[in-house]
């Protein structure tokens, strides 16, 4: 099994692989509970015009096509920046038990501001998991690639 840092790392080549494919600088992964990496994805709102285009929610959709929720329960999702509103709700609905995130999307709104392509929500998704009747288990913001994922999105707004 790898860590946690290997994984996020994963979500951060991703992150760069949107930014080349012209979208924004997201990135996510599944990983079972054996450990593996068992879907992958980046954002794609740019380029395909589909505002529901983020990593998670995306991956989310193949996952719950392939797989079903008592499989998906065990695994986890590691994303480069903490999922929105929107991609929580996709996480929370797909039962996936477990998140694992680098940055806050906090942290990402003060990176950010108000730039209309990131229109950035301030509702952590643990608040959003809360208010549910699952016990998703949130880690994050991993502090150990923190800089790594800020700087793709300094690069990038």
């Amino acid at each position: 099994m790898y860590s946690q840092k290997f994984y996020l790392k994963r979500t951060i080549e991703l992150s760069r692989q949107a930014v080349k494919n012209g979208n924004t600088p997201f990135g996510a992964l599944l990983v079972d509970h054996n450990g593996n990496i068992i879907l992958e994805q980046e954002n794609i709102e740019v380029s395909e015009k589909d505002c529901t285009g983020h990593a998670e929610t995306i991956l989310m959709r193949k996952a719950s096509k392939l797989y079903n929720k008592d499989f998906l329960w065990n695994c986890s999702i590691y994303t480069s920046i903490e999922p929105c509103a929107m991609c929580s709700g996709a996480i929370y609905w797909g039962n996936v038990g477990k998140v694992v995130y680098g940055v806050s999307e906090k942290e990402l709104l003060r990176l950010t501001g108000n730039d209309k392509q990131n229109p950035t929500l301030d509702l952590p998704c643990r608040n959003i998991f809360k208010k549910g009747q699952k016990k998703i288990m949130v880690i994050g913001p991993i502090e150990s690639v923190k800089n790594e994922i800020l700087e793709i999105h300094k690069n990038f707004w």
